[in-house]
């Protein structure tokens, strides 16, 4: 849904925009060019599992956040969240990450990893869909290239996915050199040092805070997350 995802954004947007408001430009005003109501209504609510489309959650207000600060990450983002948020791509991506870079991924084997999570759950139409749907999102993100013939690729790091990275961490409950350690940092996919010196850039302009001595680190998110929303980690904590 990452096309989609670019074109609803393209419409003005201001941080108090809701899931009404998207609702009324993708399916009242089908700004995304759809063919029929149900087809404008099915997409609004993938686009609503996937990203949440509401400033009022904080997964997609900090998607917003750098979408609009490092165009470079905007795929990398809409697969963090995506993969945040949805149980599936979560559970496939250990697939990907078994195939090192430049090797051939084969959507049939990921069929049968699919099947292999819950046994005769899916039909074997609905394996083929979501494997491509799943091999899809990973080509977005950077992590296939190919058309026909899938080859495991190095995605790009820029300082808001990274960021962005750290704070789905953060939320997670984990802090310091801990955070780079998290599932989300290593959908970077890349080296420990290339992620702290994104991390680092990511600082310099003002995104995150981020204070490393040796191996010890610091990284908050001051302008990022409420009051309430601080309040509610600290509960948890």
């Amino acid at each position: 849904m990452f096309e989609e995802l670019q074109e609803a954004l393209r419409q003005p947007t201001e941080f108090t925009v809701s899931k009404d408001d998207f609702r009324k430009a993708i399916v009242d005003e089908n700004c995304l060019n759809k063919r029929s109501g149900r087809t404008r209504l099915l997409t609004y609510r993938h686009l609503v599992d996937l990203y949440g489309l509401d400033t009022g959650t904080t997964l997609f207000r900090n998607l917003l956040h750098f979408w609009q600060r490092d165009p470079s990450a905007r795929a990398s983002l809409a697969f963090l969240c995506a993969y945040a948020r949805d149980p599936l791509l979560r559970s496939a991506t250990p697939f990907l990450f078994d195939h090192p870079i430049g090797s051939t991924v084969i959507r049939q084997n990921l069929e049968q990893f699919i099947d292999s999570l819950e046994t005769d759950r899916f039909s074997s139409a609905t394996l083929k869909s979501l494997a491509q749907n799943i091999s899809s999102s990973w080509t977005q993100a950077g992590y296939l290239s190919g058309r026909v013939r899938k080859i495991r690729s190095q995605p790009p790091v820029t300082p808001g996915a990274t960021a962005y990275a750290l704070l789905l961490g953060y939320l997670n409950g984990l802090r310091g050199m801990a955070l780079f350690e998290s599932e989300y940092v290593n959908l970077l996919d890349c080296p420990l040092e290339m992620a702290l010196d994104s991390a680092a850039e990511a600082s310099r302009r003002g995104w995150i805070v981020f204070k490393r001595i040796g191996n010890v680190v610091e990284v908050l998110f001051p302008n990022l997350l409420t009051a309430a929303e601080m309040e509610l980690l600290r509960e948890q904590g």
